[in-house]
């Protein structure tokens, strides 16, 4: 059976238990899943790609992920690297990795890819909770933002196909179901809708999650469902990066605090002991002292339990990788107090 190492998301798990199916009669073989979402996670795929080859020096190493499809020619040119696939191409992995001669690098433009993986998976080995992917790609542009870069254009999996592979997991005893991709709740034609007919068709699901929601997408008819569906976890994790709105602006977020605020009165209202989590850049340029205040204050305000922290890491290829940068110590210095706020 091959060996799959992942990094990052929830979407790449799904996809690493969609290779680990397809490769489980290819021995001597490792893929690597990368993740891109900074420099320092693509650099720390590169050192466990060297450290996987000196402790398999006989092994074949497939790279693949999103560092693989934006920094194709840097891996293929390790020499630890057997074969550099792309995103689009990681769907017939078992295709390529049946004939490892050739070219080097195999790699597409992402943009050019129409489709999601409709592969059926039987499980996740070792998990108790089962990520369902229901989209790829992202057609936002937030400046701190490589990612859709890496995955391409927003496109669905067919509704259909989703339930199928909900009732699969429920059938071989997974109860905690998380819907996940990289921006859910751009889900076309209703990401709102989509979570209404699981649950009419699945009523026994006993536990349906997400992955990060967009504050801005999110409104009255999805709050509705929290009243109507009880099987819907009492956490929702928000993407909310800043609790500034200057900041906010300067990323490409489309919400801003109040929005965040007033979200998650709403919820309450509905779902009392509802928690929630969030991700958040510390040390944006143009961040001021203040726009940081502003927040921490936010964590409060909307009653936060949860936090993501990471200091703003520069992306080569994004708008925000050419402003004006804070010291890294002090992006640093920030997240940890906000990480000190959220254990409190």
């Amino acid at each position: 059976m091959a060996k799959i190492v992942t990094f990052g998301c929830r979407i790449n798990a799904f996809e690493a238990e969609v290779m680990n199916e397809k490769l489980k009669n290819y021995d001597n073989l490792i893929v690597v899943n990368t993740c891109a979402v900074t420099g320092e996670a693509e650099r720390q795929c590169r050192q466990t790609i060297r450290k996987l080859k000196r402790e398999n020096p006989t092994s074949d190493i497939i790279v693949t992920g999103c560092s693989a499809q934006i920094s194709a020619t840097k891996l293929a040119k390790m020499p630890e690297v057997t074969l550099v696939l792309g995103n689009a191409e990681k769907k017939e992995i078992e295709k390529y990795a049946a004939d490892l001669n050739g070219t080097k690098k195999k790699v597409s433009d992402i943009f050019t890819d129409d489709g999601c993986c409709d592969y059926i998976i039987t499980g996740f080995e070792g998990k108790q909770k089962a990520f369902v992917q229901i989209q790829q790609g992202c057609d936002h542009r937030c400046t701190y933002c490589i990612i859709p870069y890496a995955r391409g254009h927003n496109r669905c999996v067919p509704e259909e196909l989703i339930i199928k592979q909900i009732r699969e997991l429920l059938n071989v005893g997974f109860a905690d179901i998380c819907l996940t991709g990289v921006d859910i709740c751009s889900y076309k034609p209703s990401f709102t809708n989509l979570i209404a007919h699981i649950l009419e068709q699945i009523p026994q699901l006993p536990k349906l999650n997400f992955g990060s929601l967009d504050p801005a997408a999110l409104d009255d008819s999805f709050i509705n469902l929290l009243s109507k569906y009880n099987n819907i976890e009492n956490y929702l994790h928000f993407s909310i990066q800043s609790g500034d709105n200057e900041v906010l602006k300067k990323m490409g977020r489309r919400h801003n605090r109040e929005k965040v605020i007033e979200l998650c009165r709403k919820i309450r209202q509905i779902r009392p002991n509802m928690r929630f989590g969030a991700d958040f850049i510390c040390g944006f340029p143009t961040e001021t002292v203040g726009a940081f205040e502003n927040t921490c204050r936010l964590v409060t305000e909307a009653g936060l339990n949860r936090l993501h922290v990471f200091p703003y890491s520069e992306r080569s290829g994004t708008p925000a990788a050419n402003w004006p940068q804070l010291p890294m110590e002090e992006r640093r210095r920030r997240a940890a107090i906000l990480r000190e706020l959220s254990e409190e």
